[in-house]
């Protein structure tokens, strides 16, 4: 199931793989005070989305967007990436459920690696702020990009792509 935190608390929870490591390495520069990665992503405008190939077969989404309604949103799950989301700037509600007990709406898109799913009530909320990150495995539904207040809200934030594999030893 999906792990939801501080970048510290889910670097200790999370397979010690590469793509992972990868993954908060990406993130903690992305933290870092006027870092290169940090400036790249303030300058994003409304809608933006930027793709940039990472080590290990991992690749980030640079996101700039407004939160949108609940009604607006949809879950989705993946099956070769793990998505690491972790937000730079503005708060968003997402919802997680287990995909065993949610119904497909859409087939899973290959090109896209991505598969919808019906609404369901038996989803989890989390609302995530700054310094915060979520893990999304493959078997975890999510509707992330929700409002937390009737207003929309600008959201900075990246989606960290993890290949999908076997996790080697745990480290001492």
């Amino acid at each position: 199931m999906a792990l939801f935190g501080s970048l510290a608390m889910l670097r200790a929870q999370a397979p010690r793989t590469e793509g992972f490591a990868t993954a908060f390495a990406y993130i903690e520069e992305l933290l870092r005070a006027d870092s290169p990665v940090q400036k790249r992503v303030r300058a994003l405008g409304a809608g933006d989305v930027q793709k940039i190939d990472l080590t290990g077969g991992a690749f980030v989404l640079e996101q700039s967007y407004d939160t949108k309604l609940r009604a607006d949103g949809f879950f989705e799950s993946h099956r070769k990436y793990i998505d690491v989301q972790a937000i730079f700037e503005g708060e968003e509600l997402m919802e997680v459920a287990d995909i065993s007990r949610m119904t497909v709406r859409q087939s899973y898109q290959a090109e896209r690696d991505l598969i919808i799913y019906a609404d369901t009530g038996e989803a989890s909320l989390l609302r995530v702020y700054p310094g915060q990150a979520v893990i999304f495995f493959p078997d975890d539904g999510h509707m992330p990009t929700l409002r937390i207040r009737s207003d929309p809200m600008r959201v900075r934030k990246c989606v960290v792509k993890v290949p999908v594999e076997a996790p080697s030893a745990p480290g001492p």
